[in-house]
């Protein structure tokens, strides 16, 4: 019968390694856009709280 490989520590301390974690995908032009309307947004909203 064939083994299973270990996830993780092993018991004599070395580490098996597993398929490496997928990398993220780089932030298209649109999700920017949108990042800095919702950071306008809150902005203005902010300081018509505090003119208030």
């Amino acid at each position: 019968m064939r083994e299973r490989p270990h996830e993780g520590r092993v018991p004599d301390g070395d580490r098996v390694l597993g398929p490496p974690p997928p990398e993220r995908a780089a932030l298209t032009r649109r999700q920017y856009a949108y990042g800095g309307t919702v950071a306008l947004l809150v902005l203005a909203l902010l300081l018509l709280g505090l003119v208030r």
